[in-house]
């Protein structure tokens, strides 16, 4: 009995020592992440400014933005932009996570090379696309003449047109976030066993068989994982369109994010902008499960 008793006490000592340490993250967690969420559900059911709560509106907010238009087109320009983005980015990593892992006295230099991008801000990176596309005087038009590849006198129109600027916005996007997802690869590509390898040398493959037979298949939970994340994070596109075109020519190029921004801070409508933000929450948490229903479905298969 007396057993019994001292093990009883050890578990409450250590389920309160459990608890101290998880307490100050859960109550921070609450603070800055689920409280806020409840307060813009709160706020997404008023017509709401920045000067304060208005008057209590139900659920027209949400009716609101199922017949406006630009919040359609601008949904419609992210899942563009996404259906773009994130297939060249996913191709983009795997490549440099390849030639990165390869074991050469180089391999140190590259991988500082692909991931260097990473470390700058959104801003140096949409100036640094705005320089090099820009008519005449850019990097692109200049390089181009040299090669002989645009006669003098014919200018390309890189932030003009918008098939040309969804090329010029996803080239520096997929530049710039390109070194966190070879890391992942390489990460992952480390901790598949070199035996594995010499095995298939000894039965006659070759790298291209080796590449399609033994690495893809290793590497498809982390291929699933960064797909996810090239998923949400390009559905969250913003930065890089608001600075390189602020969502020209028109609407054109706006994306949903914009959308929101624009509805909260330019137009002084909270509610609205917290209704099409619990929207598009909704649209992301949608394609995350599918994306884990498909992984699943693939592993069971």
């Amino acid at each position: 009995m007396k057993n019994v008793k001292k093990y009883d006490r050890q578990i409450g000592r250590k389920t309160l020592t459990a608890l101290c340490f998880v307490l100050p993250f859960f109550l921070l967690y609450t603070l800055f992440v689920i409280w806020p969420v409840i307060q813009g559900f709160y706020v997404s059911l008023h017509r709401w400014s920045l000067m304060g709560r208005g008057e209590f509106r139900g659920l027209r907010n949400y009716v609101r933005f199922l017949q406006d238009d630009i919040f359609w087109s601008s949904l419609g320009n992210t899942i563009l932009y996404t259906a773009i983005n994130v297939p060249t980015a996913v191709l983009a990593a795997l490549v440099c996570a390849l030639l990165a892992n390869r074991p050469t006295r180089l391999q140190k230099y590259f991988r500082v090379c692909y991931y260097l991008p990473n470390v700058l801000s959104v801003t140096v990176i949409s100036y640094m696309a705005r320089l090099m596309a820009s008519p005449y005087q850019g990097f692109i038009s200049t390089l181009l003449r040299s090669l002989g590849l645009m006669q003098p006198g014919r200018e390309i129109m890189w932030l003009m047109e918008v098939p040309l600027i969804w090329t010029v916005i996803n080239t520096i996007s997929v530049w710039w976030a390109l070194g966190f997802s070879m890391m992942l690869f390489i990460s992952a590509m480390q901790d598949i066993p070199i035996q594995v390898y010499e095995a298939a040398d000894i039965d006659g493959a070759g790298r291209a068989r080796q590449l399609f037979n033994i690495t893809l298949p290793l590497l498809a939970p982390t291929l699933y994982l960064v797909v996810m994340l090239k998923l949400i994070g390009s559905f969250r596109i913003f930065g890089q369109v608001f600075l390189i075109t602020g969502g020209g020519p028109g609407r054109l190029t706006m994306p949903l994010v914009q959308y929101i921004y624009e509805a909260a801070f330019s137009r002084n409508d909270m509610g609205y902008a917290s209704a099409m933000s619990y929207a598009f929450f909704i649209i992301l948490v949608g394609f995350t499960i599918l994306q884990l229903r498909i992984q699943k479905w693939r592993e069971d298969a």
